[in-house]
């Protein structure tokens, strides 16, 4: 079945033809042109192919998805462009392109951080809530203003051949969430973005309740570029993560490349991160981490909910530069352990900002809930009285090129950390730090 572009407002004509090929279960084929569209859903048995040169083209307006809520709320967005729930064998192709409305949510400007300021609502491009044989493949998704692909409770999923380009300064913009899925496959995929490139969540329905765990998760031959962090665990984790493998990757002009952030008491456990090649440069204080090639801390959140423990991970030829520091952080002994790095081989550089000599233990319940007249942007940053961002801080005795508190068996094997013969202000003389 092919669908012709045409003047106007296509949502309608869009929706029928979807509604169709579905109980047809046929292929919906979008042909070239431009289809302006409000909020679409996709039912079971939806095969939605965009060809060359088709351009899905959602309105720049958060009330345009006002017939597409989703139930999993995300920076207060509860909408999304594109949804599904409780469905099964759905298909999203291309090459064509879905062109996002970003710019039209873009409120101003904070220079100071880096960043644009963000409207108060923003609609997500793609949201699939309790789906079975999810595929997507071959398409272009550009300047997303809020998560662009989030999958939860998802199972049986295959996401190959994407491209996400999204607006570099816009918080939040999220190229692949996968949230409390399993069997997931993610492979030969390009994002570029400000927030998280590919990253791994266990959250909560609006009731509390759990969505359930992440687990059997593979990435594998993507390129990431990330304002923020790559390739990504957390920090929403209120239930358990296991067996997930990062392979064959590659991280270019990013803030963090790896890594995992225990917040919600939920587990994280197996996880492995294989040939991989990294560069990482800091980043203004807007943006949470800067410069490190891996980042794995477990912290409390919220008083009375310890975050959960982090355990059997392996780092195994990782290699490239990174202008801050590898630190593994834990709030109580023995919280991450079983970690091991062999074949890491990583060059350390200055960076222009300096902003690397602090590990961030964002984010804080500070975050969470800024005291009132704080300065800054909930879940982003927040400073104190003296102008400090809270959850930064100087590393003893100046930046190392690797710094772990409270790790236990935690092993190295073959690994080279190099550094400048002559070392810049800021930057501790032993390159390697283990702390109680």
């Amino acid at each position: 079945m092919i669908l012709e572009a045409g003047a106007g407002d296509a949502t309608a004509r869009l929706q029928g033809a979807i509604d169709q090929a579905s109980a047809a279960r046929i292929r919906l084929t979008l042909g070239p042109g431009i289809y302006e569209t409000r909020g679409l859903t996709l039912r079971s048995g939806t095969d939605l192919h965009l060809a060359e040169g088709a351009i899905l083209k959602p309105v720049g307006a958060y009330d345009a998805y006002a017939g597409t809520r989703v139930d999993i709320i995300a920076e207060k967005s509860d909408r999304a462009m594109l949804v599904a729930k409780d469905a099964e064998n759905i298909s999203l192709s291309g090459p064509g392109t879905i062109e996002a409305p970003g710019a039209a949510f873009i409120a101003g400007e904070l220079a100071e951080m880096g960043t644009h300021i963000p409207a108060q609502l923003r609609p997500r491009v793609l949201v699939l809530d309790n789906c079975r044989g999810v595929r997507v493949s071959g398409i272009t998704i550009r300047q997303s203003p809020m998560w662009t692909l989030h999958l939860a409770g998802c199972s049986d999923v295959a996401i190959s051949g994407l491209t996400i380009d999204n607006d570099r300064r816009m918080p939040n913009t999220d190229g692949i969430v996968i949230d409390s899925c399993v069997d997931v496959e993610i492979r030969d995929t390009a994002i570029a973005t400000a927030d998280d490139g590919i990253v791994l969540k266990t959250s909560r329905r609006p009731n509390g309740a759990t969505l359930g765990p992440c687990r059997t998760i593979k990435v594998s031959a993507c390129r990431i570029e990330s304002q923020s962090c790559a390739l990504k665990i957390g920090t929403e984790s209120h239930a358990d993560f296991t067996d997930i493998a990062f392979e064959d990757c590659r991280v270019t002009r990013s803030n963090r490349a790896l890594g995992l952030f225990s917040r919600d008491g939920g587990e994280i456990s197996r996880v492995a991160f294989r040939r991989i090649q990294v560069e990482c440069a800091e980043t203004p204080d807007g943006f949470w981490g800067s410069g490190e090639a891996i980042t794995v801390n477990a912290l409390d959140r919220v008083a009375g909910r310890p975050a959960g423990r982090v355990h059997d991970l392996l780092f195994e030829d990782v290699a490239g530069t990174m202008q801050g520091a590898i630190n593994l952080i834990a709030e109580r002994p023995a919280w991450i352990a079983d970690v091991t790095l062999r074949r890491v081989r990583l060059a350390q550089r200055p960076g222009r900002l300096g902003t690397g000599r602090c590990y961030d233990l964002r984010p804080t319940r500070f975050d969470l809930a800024p005291p009132p007249g704080a300065e800054g942007r909930a879940n982003a940053y927040v400073k104190d009285a003296s102008g400090r961002v809270i959850g930064l801080e100087p590393y003893p005795g100046g930046m190392p090129s690797l710094y772990a508190s409270n790790v236990s068996e935690f092993m190295l094997e073959d690994v080279d950390l190099s550094r400048p013969s002559t070392l810049p202000a800021g930057w501790n003389p032993r390159a390697i730090v283990c702390g109680a």
